[in-house]
């Protein structure tokens, strides 16, 4: 036996060991739960057989009748308590195998490669990572196949039943949407192999009945945190829960050490296959995080922050990281592989895979609706830099000027007072800079009045929601998404007072130069929003403005504009 196998079998049986050990204290709790009805049993029993007689044992013994009937009727409402929650599901895109045939194979021959079940169903997340997901209790509850060709709020094409129940008990394999477009063939079969390898210990039966018995305690918990139970339903959840949570608290060390194990053993069977491709892959692991990252906290929230989401995500990815290769030297040679195969091409519709995954990804992060509709519509890059990047810039130059109506602040242009000018913007925050100066005052009054858009803006992702093509809540039910308010992962902090003056004061800048310079919007892959001035992108703005900002001071910028061609006394158009 080789020093793989070795190591493998080593941490396959850590695993099964830290799974028994779960099973126990399962054993063991209801063991004390039924300790209460086996002592009154015994003493009933004594009392047939003429011994512990007297009016004494007869209290006794029906005093422990009744904490045993107790002791019972709860343990029955946590068993059920705990049967009857839904644990958590992953929001994800699920990919059918008729609508990815070569995608399936690929899995399929990889699982056969590594002598391990295969995956059951195959679905896609907005994010840059891959893992397994037991998705068996849906299935259980909804007829076989039905958890897995149903997702919240997209899908793609959907594919026909499930051929047998037993292909629904295996995990679903979750992949990374940006790694089908960025990696390449062979890389994402590298990538996903230790992934695969999963789906051996998952079929284990004491390590399945011991993540059933975990997930079971966690959703537990999570059903009797939810709000809007009523007094009479709460409080019995609520006992529930506690009672989920001590049990939890003993199993968590137990639990993790487990799917450590899982993960050492499945690693180690991984590596029979694509060895030192996987360590190369991995260096693309890293690199696309970076790209997506980038993507949507540069690219995508300002367009999900004007009612807009870019439908091409995943496509996005690839621009972002070969223009990342062309300004790192650290990733000279990245850009070399675009000539094989992408990944993506194992996808038989892969524009409707980006689209729904886009789509999910502003779910997740902004918060938007399920599906397009007023005020939220999707956006291709040909069309961001008029419609995202020339919006935002002047409708903040817009609120800018409102606030400064509200401050009293009087127009700069002495030929038409009522235009908006960049001047009168520069000559209010010019002078000393500091606590309660102008440049203050403005950006509180900027903060008071995005605080309050955003409050008047309508909350997305309640049960009214519905998925494209879907039957509305009923497809799309909230509890998918957890008890709490989407977004699920919100990107970025709310900004500073500061930051948004900042910005405000820059957009206006860019709508000046647009409209008296020949300047244009555009979109940088990595930055966002940009501004072209010659065909060329100006990344030297954010500094003379923040000294504009913050020190009063207006010569760096009025250097600027100099150099620009851009006239301060002209007035802009807003939206």
């Amino acid at each position: 036996m080789s020093g793989t196998d070795v190591g493998e079998e080593l941490g396959a049986r850590a695993a099964q060991a830290r799974a028994l050990v779960l099973l126990r204290i399962r054993s063991r709790a209801l063991a004390v739960a039924i300790l209460p009805a086996a002592v009154a049993v015994v003493l009933f029993a004594a009392d047939a057989q003429g011994h512990l007689a007297g009016p004494a044992w007869d209290a006794v013994r029906w005093t422990v009748l009744g904490v045993a009937v107790v002791v019972l009727l709860v343990t029955v409402l946590v068993a059920v308590s705990v049967a009857r929650a839904r644990p958590a599901m992953s929001p994800t895109v699920p990919v059918s195998e008729e609508g990815a045939p070569d995608l399936y194979r690929l899995v399929r021959d990889l699982a056969d490669r590594l002598d391990v079940p295969a995956p059951s169903a195959v679905a896609l997340t907005p994010d840059c990572d891959s893992w397994l997901e037991d998705r068996t209790h849906r299935a259980l509850r909804k007829g076989p196949g039905a958890a897995l060709r149903k997702g919240p709020g997209v899908s793609l094409p959907k594919g026909p039943e499930a051929p047998a129940e037993a292909a629904d008990t295996a995990p679903v394999l979750v992949i990374g949407s940006p790694f089908l477009w960025w990696m390449r063939v062979a890389e994402l079969r590298a990538v996903l192999a230790p992934v695969v390898a999963g789906t051996g210990p998952s079929a284990h039966p004491d390590i399945a009945a011991a993540r059933r018995f975990v997930r079971g305690l966690d959703a537990a918990i999570a059903d009797a945190a939810a709000p809007g139970r009523g007094p009479v339903r709460g409080a019995p959840l609520a006992f529930a829960g506690w009672v989920a949570r001590l049990l939890l608290r003993a199993c968590r060390g137990h639990a993790a050490e487990m799917e450590r194990c899982v993960a050492a053993a499945a690693s180690m069977r991984a590596q029979t296959v694509d060895y030192g491709l996987r360590i190369a892959a991995q260096e693309q692991v890293g690199l696309a995080y970076a790209g997506w990252d980038r993507l949507l906290t540069r690219v995508a929230l300002p367009a999900w922050r004007m009612g807009r989401w870019p439908s091409r995500l995943d496509a996005g990815v690839v621009s972002a990281l070969t223009e990342l290769s062309r300004r790192d030297r650290l990733a000279d040679g990245f850009a070399l592989r675009l000539g094989e195969r992408p990944a993506c091409d194992l996808l038989e519709e892969p524009g409707a895979a980006d689209e729904a995954a886009s789509l999910l990804a502003a779910r997740l992060f902004h918060g938007g609706p399920a599906e397009s509709g007023p005020g939220w519509a999707p956006v291709d890059w040909q069309q961001y830099p008029d419609e995202v990047v020339d919006r935002k810039w002047r409708s903040e130059a817009a609120r800018l000027h409102r606030v400064l109506d509200t401050l009293g602040v009087p127009r700069a242009s002495a030929a038409d007072p009522a235009v908006p000018t960049l001047a009168r913007v520069m000559e209010h925050l010019s002078g000393p800079g500091g606590p309660g100066g102008p440049g203050e005052a403005l950006a509180a009054g900027i903060g008071a009045a995005v605080a309050r858009e955003e409050a008047e803006a309508p909350v997305h992702g309640g049960p009214e929601q519905g998925g494209p093509g879907h039957g509305g809540a009923a497809d799309d039910p909230p509890d998918l998404w957890g008890p709490g308010p989407l977004p699920l992962f919100p990107l970025q902090p709310p900004r500073t007072g500061t930051e948004l003056l900042a910005d405000h004061v820059a957009a206006m800048v860019c709508c000046a130069a647009v409209d008296t310079a020949g300047a244009a919007p555009g979109l940088d892959w990595l930055d966002g929003p940009a501004l072209l001035v010659g065909g060329e992108r100006r990344a030297d703005l954010a500094a003379p403005v923040l000294s504009l900002v913050e020190d009063g001071d207006p010569d760096p910028l009025l250097n600027w504009l100099a150099e620009v061609g851009v006239r301060s006394d002209k007035p802009v158009r807003l939206v």
